[in-house]
């Protein structure tokens, strides 16, 4: 049964391709019996004939990609373009770390658990990139022991204690006594 008739009406009724006419397979007589313009429009409003939905590109093999590349896959070597500081700039890496490294350090000295003299050393070992991240700042705070109390006694060079750290007792002894 040739339908071209019914098909190229119905295409410039529905202002589509004939590929997407589609035409009731239930129905060819009676589509076969349209003649006139008239006829194809009272099919397409009966649903006998209708226009197919345009074929779309799918998103679902990229949304599946960027659903691996959250979770950090397809993020090798193979996939990077650019050089070394590409994807994260150098200053921006330095300064997630140093950031770090300077809060951690202000959260040790509000706790009481190391002195000006040391939070300054400190600081400024961390301002010469001498630590990678937090946990090698308190790895080598442990190691040398910044953490233990310091005993309150005179520093001695060669022998004979500093006239300020001798002052320094004096006043401590009168405060005691209640003389100051």
């Amino acid at each position: 049964m040739n339908l071209t008739l019914q098909r190229r009406m119905a295409r410039s009724l529905l202002k589509c391709g004939s590929d997407r006419v589609w035409l009731d397979p239930a129905a060819m007589e009676e589509i076969s019996e349209a003649v006139t313009r008239g006829d194809v429009r009272s099919l397409i409003s009966s649903k006998i004939i209708k226009k197919k939905q345009k074929k779309g590109v799918s998103s679902g093999r990229a949304k599946h990609r960027a659903e691996q590349k959250r979770k950090g896959r397809r993020k090798g070597h193979g996939k990077r373009k650019g050089a070394k500081g590409a994807r994260t700039p150098k200053k921006e890496r330095w300064m997630k770390t140093i950031r770090a490294l300077r809060s951690q350090l202000r959260e040790l000295k509000t706790e009481a658990k190391i002195d000006s003299t040391i939070y300054r050393k400190y600081y400024r070992k961390a301002n010469g990139g001498m630590f990678k991240s937090r946990a090698h700042l308190m790895a080598h705070m442990k190691a040398e022991g910044a953490f233990e109390e310091k005993k309150d006694t005179p520093q001695i060079r060669f022998g004979v204690p500093s006239k300020k750290v001798v002052r320094k007792v004096v006043r401590r002894k009168k405060v005691v006594k209640g003389v100051v």
